[in-house]
């Protein structure tokens, strides 16, 4: 909103022209989010804490300590995520780009499904939520909706210059390798989104373990979308050039600042939970981003603690159903090592190293070609 309303006036006042650098506004973006986060947050967490008296239902099966440390405290925490990075998107971002609308759409629409599941974990008082079928298939219309406008507004802007890149899956390390998938590629945009949603889900299960892991998904997000978006430094770094997605760096750098506020709060002891709230619209974002910048595979390996925690809940149940035995001592792999008699401090920041690391090799694909 500020960019569509004070850039044209940079001509009369040049304090303005800083509205058109998308640095700038990218970190505006950091920086308001975070203090909008600090804001809301108390007030939010009184609110939270009133209405749902008992806080989040606790497995039964869980960790023991999960029992005593963590009862009474309050979930739907990541509503502080939504509303921070959404009302600073929208004051931030270029308004008139179609790729801002797409990101909010998954966003809000994800959260709007954990809203749901959070709601009835907490009335029915039990772990379940949300019907896993009617959860997948919400996820899966907003999914797809989402990878519809992308792929039609891409093969307007692209199908001359770089002609399959709409509807093509980059490879990493390789400059001018695109995998066709054709109309295949609208179920594919769909599950890089909800396989991302999910993944950031069974991650979110002690005090800041997918908090940081996301900021850092985001940051790194941030500057993939401003090369990939620069027609200069596509070139350059012989990345697919992608007009218009530059303005994701805004939402990644509000995405950032809503992190660092909602870390304030659920560092441990934790006063709030995120819940499916959170977790799941913050990984459908990074999912929409990912196919947006034609970098769904990247998201793999920066996003790599995700993929671990989700393959290892499925390694246990695939075993358990084959064997009658467990790999790991309890899913997702955080559990496991809590199981082992790893303090859960330990755990979420040797987690986030291991988040950090991968991340780290995922932006070594920009260059590496």
């Amino acid at each position: 909103m500020l960019y569509n309303l004070l850039a044209p006036l940079a001509e009369d006042l040049s304090i303005f022209n800083l509205f058109r650098y998308l640095t700038f506004r990218s970190g505006g973006a950091v920086l308001f989010s975070f203090c909008l986060t600090l804001l809301i947050g108390p007030p939010m967490i009184r609110w939270l804490k009133k209405v749902q008296r008992e806080g989040q239902p606790i497995r039964d099966d869980g960790p023991e300590s999960h029992l005593l440390t963590k009862k009474g405290t309050p979930t739907m925490g990541g509503l502080m995520f939504l509303l921070s990075a959404s009302i600073t998107t929208l004051l931030w971002a270029d308004l008139s780009n179609v790729y801002v609308w797409v990101v909010l759409l998954v966003t809000i629409g994800f959260g709007i499904i954990g809203f749901g599941d959070d709601f009835l974990k907490l009335t029915k008082r039990n772990t379940k939520g949300l019907n896993g079928r009617l959860k997948l298939a919400g996820q899966a219309t907003i999914g797809i909706i989402a990878t519809l406008v992308i792929v039609y507004h891409q093969s307007s802007t692209l199908g001359q210059t770089t002609p399959g890149l709409a509807t093509g899956v980059a490879i990493p390390f390789f400059k001018d390798v695109l995998i066709p998938l054709g109309v295949g590629f609208v179920v594919f945009g769909a599950l890089v989104m909800m396989g991302a949603s999910n993944a950031v889900n069974l991650t979110d299960g002690l005090d800041g373990l997918a908090t940081v892991p996301v900021m850092i998904a985001a940051a790194c997000f941030a500057l993939i979308a401003y090369l990939v978006g620069n027609a200069v430094f596509a070139n350059y770094l012989q990345l697919h050039f992608v007009p218009g997605s530059g303005e994701l760096a805004v939402f990644c750098g509000a995405l950032c600042g809503a992190g660092l506020g909602f870390l304030w709060f659920n560092a441990p002891p934790a006063m709030v939970f995120m819940g499916d709230t959170g977790s799941l619209s913050m990984g459908g974002a990074l999912g929409a981003i990912s196919v947006i910048t034609k970098h769904e595979l990247v998201l793999a390996i920066i996003g790599g603690l995700f993929v671990l925690e989700t393959v290892s809940v499925i390694v246990q149940v695939m075993s358990f159903k084959m064997t009658g035995k467990r790999v790991f001592r309890m899913a997702p792999l955080h559990h496991h090592y809590e199981k082992k008699g790893w303090a859960e401090p330990t755990i979420v920041i040797r987690f986030w190293i291991i988040a950090a690391v991968l991340a780290l090799i995922g932006l070594a694909t920009l260059k590496l070609r």
